[in-house]
């Protein structure tokens, strides 16, 4: 037993003695491999931080949305095809909604205004979100002055500010009272911009956004599964494009790794004819060239990991935040809820460190097995 542990620990020692006599060589390959899995990971962190974050702020949206078209268009819906869709079995109630955009100079924005359910502002008066505050300098009981449809200059006052918490949705988010939001838009009464249903069964979405359609064909259904997969699928596509850029530095690690498991160096070589000559054997040579490349890799992996995880989390991504946010004047201020998928971890550690560790080994392994006057001689 003691002779294993002396073995062992001499062993470890000459494994960072290796590692130590070539240390440019290997601090460069750390920097490279933690460089590599550290964009890849920040990309993975932020896709599917941004995929749960949807998830969670759509669990409390309509479970349908209803909309008119006209000439394949979103148009206003009147209230009376909301009559006919309450007497649909399994409507549990129905809610008309108006929002709609307005388009600022200013800062050539958009803004949307909406009209709350509960408590809206009072007749005059706005509140507004965080992201318009910053981008117009417009605070509490300031006035924001906006062109109606007729192109007349309308005072707001601005009566609070949204809650921070929620920048993510509302940054751009400007609340107002319905008779406001009429007369600025000029929209009759009894229209409205879409209708907001609740089904008692999850299970017959489907069957009641079918029910809509027959009896209003000109009506378009959206269940929020959709939108949801909507979302999934505009981060899946805007993470590719990021793994596509980064397609050289993947490209130029499997080189790496390639030209690693070609053959060793002459020095490496020799290093490993001089331990069969001295003794060791090849399962021996095997181990110390298996933890030189997992101590390599590994610590690589984990650095590179850990510093994708404080760039998204912590610094929110702030490298590639505009092209997997997606274009706009008016960035929300949020930071993500940490959120780490194990499976796409485990795909980053296996695209990554178990390739650099099998091309460390084979090489080793053919030089290993041969004579080591050969080996020396080469």
């Amino acid at each position: 037993m003691r002779s294993w542990i002396e073995k062992q620990r001499h062993l470890i020692d000459f494994i960072f003695h290796s590692l130590g006599r070539r240390k440019g060589k290997n601090i460069a390959l750390v920097l490279t491999f933690t460089t590599l899995v550290f964009f890849l990971g920040s990309v993975l962190f932020f896709t599917q931080a941004l995929k749960k974050e949807a998830a969670r702020l759509l669990q409390g949206a309509p479970e349908i949305l209803v909309q008119r078209q006209v000439a394949g268009r979103h148009d206003l819906i009147p209230l009376a095809y909301g009559d006919k869709i309450r007497n649909i079995q399994g409507v549990v109630s129905l809610k008309p909604r108006l929002w709609g955009y307005y388009f600022d100079p200013a800062l050539a924005a958009n803004y949307t205004l909406l009209v709350p359910d509960q408590t809206p502002p009072a007749a005059g008066d706005i509140l507004i979100g965080s992201g318009i505050s910053r981008s117009r300098q417009a605070f509490p009981g300031d006035f924001l002055v906006f062109r109606n449809h007729r192109g007349e200059p309308v005072p707001f006052l601005i009566q609070g500010l949204l809650d921070p918490e929620s920048e993510l949705l509302s940054s751009d988010l400007i609340l107002i009272s319905e008779t406001d939001f009429r007369k600025f838009f000029g929209l009759p009464p009894r229209v409205f911009t879409d209708l907001a249903l609740r089904v008692r069964n999850p299970r017959e979405l489907a069957t009641v956004a079918f029910k809509i359609v027959e009896q209003l064909p000109d009506t378009r259904p959206i269940i929020r599964d959709e939108i949801l997969r909507t979302y999934q699928s505009i981060f899946d596509w805007r993470s590719g494009i990021m793994v596509f850029i980064l397609s050289a530095a993947v490209l130029a690690f499997f080189i790496l790794a390639f030209e690693k498991a070609s053959g060793l160096s002459a020095e490496e070589k020799k290093e490993v004819g001089i331990l069969k000559a001295v003794g060791w054997e090849t399962a021996d040579v095997l181990l110390l060239k298996f933890w030189e490349g997992t101590i390599l890799s590994l610590s690589s992996f984990l650095l590179g990991f850990i510093l994708a995880y404080l760039h998204v989390f912590y610094a929110s991504a702030g490298l590639f935040e505009p092209v997997l946010k997606g274009w706009a004047v008016l960035y929300p201020q949020f930071r993500l809820t940490p959120f780490i998928d194990l499976y796409q971890a485990a795909i980053l550690f296996f695209l990554t460190v178990v390739p650099y560790v099998a091309a460390t080994i084979i090489p080793s392994w053919r030089v290993a097995v041969m004579d080591p006057d050969t080996v020396m001689r080469t």
